[in-house]
């Protein structure tokens, strides 16, 4: 961020003494008798930065005075949720505009090239000795989850955290977090000699518009099984809105007494856990790790074992979690850059910013595929894990505060006005800007058929994404949590069959057995390889539900809908064969008027023809010969 003078320094330079420092704001200096002396050094701060318009429309004394007060709660707000208030981030803003409007190139002077990392193959013993290492660490660990924004850009009214990631199951976002990292809890307790009491802290990033909603939904489900202590929401406030190039503050266009606002963005989480506290917390219960993961990735949790674990077995302060990148894909590589003055960093860059970059940099080709197929700059997916004490530390110089950036766009090539109001943001991942060179920033790459499905854009949206790149809408998220699964088995020694392809919202999409599992049956590759059997078999059309801790399936052929649940302390053996007419995918086109949301944006709905139900309510060890034939 650009230094600027302090709140109190400019107001030392201003004029204090009859109301004449109000001159540049008559309708201001005529309500000045309404205001509180609080209010008043508002004021003056806003008039010192050139902010005297937002005041030209305002009323004589005796009309809409309420409004006016509300002006200055909304400027109070503005002030103390931004580092530094809003002095520092008006000029931050000057600052990032002139660059943005000089055509400045923020790379400039930096040489990219490939910073080390670890690359995982999923199944071969160095995963399954990571993830070992990454359940040993979990009771260690605390994750916050970045939640801010609504579903409405998935065609979703509701909050994206109560959409379900597979339908199979209805299990919604939230839930699968929260049984993931309970399940994450049990699993590193029982790794531990001796009694172990740990509760995984669990924080929520949320906003103006899921803050209520968020809190419903858990309130509602009794926080999915996690002790209420464990969750802490803190919400993001919003920043003022720019109206130039002189980072005018924008009116909101329906009310004069209000400052236009828009999200921040998620970089704001850094600031929030400094002010909160929570971090020191952390710290002094002897945690080590924070994870931070985003609202709609269902496949993250089978990444995060191992991923915990490179960081651990790294001693990472920094790890980003990746997936192998084609190169001029659309999706962030991450970048090791040095500037020619010494400094280093390993960052996020952008893909339409990477192979300009390389090219200027002498890298004639750009961004290109390596002897693996891939670019060596691997695919940055916006899940990070900092070990804590080095992060406490560097917070404790920045306050939090993040890297931003400016996007306005301009209505003509003179770059002198903008088409509508911009502000400035920030972004989680740039956290490691502000590191020392001798920070230890690396990455985990895991493939994308098990670390990366996000659920981010709506059907018609999606139809519209050229052949072979990814959907990331609801139908593929869904899809991908039973590609997973599938080669997760497959990989154990059953038998799945292949997949079919499909057309549902005009997207094709793999069609692979509906296989699902709760979090607390399998975590982990070792965990799977212990709990199948090499001689089950799954046909395309199955649905299989196993949803109890200790269920094994030995010797089971299925070709319909087997459902399994289990009390904690029953352990259930299954073989034999199911043959039924199972559970059927339904097109659902969301064109449709009939089918609720979050049918319609997948596509198909699943009826329910017949299914085999095998739910033990005692503990103790069963084992099911199970034998079905009802085609």
């Amino acid at each position: 961020m650009a230094s600027a003078e302090s709140a109190a320094d400019k107001l030392s330079n201003l004029n204090v003494g009859d109301g004449d420092w109000a001159a540049s704001a008559p309708n201001l200096q005529k309500n000045l008798s309404l205001l509180s002396a609080h209010q008043i050094e508002l004021a003056k701060i806003l008039l010192g930065e050139g902010q005297s318009h937002l005041f030209s429309q305002w009323s004589d004394p005796g009309v809409e005075d309420e409004e006016k007060k509300n002006f200055f709660d909304q400027v109070a707000r503005l002030n103390t949720n931004y580092p530094g208030g809003l002095v520092q981030y008006i000029q931050n803003a000057r600052s990032l505009l002139a660059d943005s409007k000089a055509g400045k190139n923020p790379f400039d002077g930096f040489t990219p090239s490939v910073p080390s990392g670890e690359v995982l193959t999923f199944g071969d013993d160095n995963l399954v000795k990571f993830e070992e290492a990454g359940i040993r660490e979990a009771r260690n660990a605390a994750f916050v989850l970045v939640a801010g924004g609504l579903g409405e850009r998935l065609g979703y009214k509701g909050i994206k955290l109560a959409l379900p990631l597979e339908t199979t199951t209805g299990t919604c976002f939230l839930k699968h977090y929260i049984e993931s990292i309970l399940a994450l809890q049990d699993a590193s307790c029982k790794l531990v000699q001796g009694d172990c009491q740990t509760e995984i802290p669990l924080v929520i990033m949320t906003s103006d518009d899921t803050h209520v909603r968020t809190l419903e939904l858990l309130e509602s489900n009794a926080y999915f099984g996690m002790n209420k202590t464990q969750v802490n929401l803190l919400k993001q406030e919003k920043v003022a809105c720019l109206d130039d190039n002189d980072a005018r503050l924008a009116v909101d266009p329906q009310n004069k007494y209000r400052i236009q606002t828009k999200p921040h963005g998620h970089g704001d989480v850094h600031s929030l856990l400094y002010s909160s506290g929570l971090l020191k917390k952390w710290h002094d219960d002897g945690r080590k790790w924070v994870l931070f993961f985003q609202d709609t990735n269902g496949l993250l949790f089978k990444a995060i074992p191992a991923s915990l674990g490179v960081s651990s077995t790294k001693q990472y302060h920094v790890n980003s979690l990746a997936v192998p990148r084609k190169a001029k894909e659309a999706i962030g590589g991450i970048t090791r850059l040095t500037h020619a003055d010494g400094r280093s960093m390993v960052i996020n860059v952008e893909y339409n910013q990477l192979d300009p970059l390389l090219r200027a940099t002498g890298h004639p080709e750009g961004d290109a595929n390596c002897e693996t197929g891939y670019s060596p700059y691997p695919g940055n997916i916006n899940q990070l894990i900092l070990e804590l004490d080095s992060y406490i530390q560097e917070l404790t110089k920045t306050r939090g505060a993040i890297s931003e950036f400016v996007n306005p766009k301009y209505k003509d090539s003179t770059k002198t006005s903008f088409k509508s109001s911009t502000r400035l943001e920030c972004m989680m991942q740039d956290y490691p800007k502000t590191l020392p060179p001798s920070a230890r920033v690396g990455f985990t790459v895991m493939d994308t058929w098990l670390a990366y499905a996000p659920v981010k854009n709506n059907p018609e949206d999606a139809a519209k994404v050229p052949k072979g790149n990814p959907y990331h809408s609801a139908t593929s998220g869904e899809m991908a949590i039973y590609k997973a699964n599938g080669l997760i088995l497959r990989k154990a020694g059953a038998q799945v069959a292949d997949p079919t392809l499909q057309v549902f919202n005009g997207q094709e999409v793999e069609v692979w057995p509906r296989i699902t599992w709760a979090p607390k049956w399998a975590l982990t590759f070792s965990d799977v390889r212990r709990k199948v059997g090499a001689g089950c078999s799954v046909s395309q059309r199955s649905t299989m539900v196993i949803g109890g801790r200790n269920v094994f399936i030995e010797k089971l052929a299925l070709d319909g809908a087997l459902l399994i649940k289990s009390v904690e302390d029953a352990e259930v053996k299954l073989s034999g064969f199911v043959q039924n007419k199972g559970w059927a995918l339904e097109r659902a086109d969301y064109s449709h008027g009939s089918f609720p949301e979050e049918i319609k944006i997948r596509g198909f709905r699943i009826e329910k023809r017949d299914q085999v139900d095998v739910n033990e309510t005692e503990p103790g060890k069963f084992s099911r010969v199970l034998e079905q034939k009802s085609i």
